[in-house]
């Protein structure tokens, strides 16, 4: 997995109802041919979820996106995506407008 491009937005919350901070990302990926995310689409995205709250900071949800169509994948993130992903996630969330 490589990041290609990413945008960085910070969810409001109008009810103060969601402790902390969240963070949406849209983060474009390159990946191997020979990857099954390949297989299923050439234009991957993957979104995600960022708080910053008292459990710290870590992904709340991600999930795979067709970019071409906006169709969620049916892949499940791995272990080591998930740990390129939170790092990037924490290097970059304070970019958020």
């Amino acid at each position: 997995m490589q990041i290609e491009s990413y945008e960085v937005e910070r969810l409001l919350d109008p009810t103060g109802i969601v402790e902390g901070d969240r963070y949406e990302f849209l983060i474009g990926l390159a990946y191997d041919e020979e990857d099954e995310l390949f297989e299923e689409t050439d234009s991957i995205d993957v979104r995600v979820i960022f708080a910053d709250d008292s459990k710290g900071k870590r992904i709340a949800q991600a999930h795979f996106i067709d970019r071409t169509t906006g169709k969620v994948l049916d892949f499940e993130i791995e272990e080591d995506e998930y740990t390129t992903l939170l790092a990037f996630c924490q290097e970059h969330y304070t970019e958020a407008e």
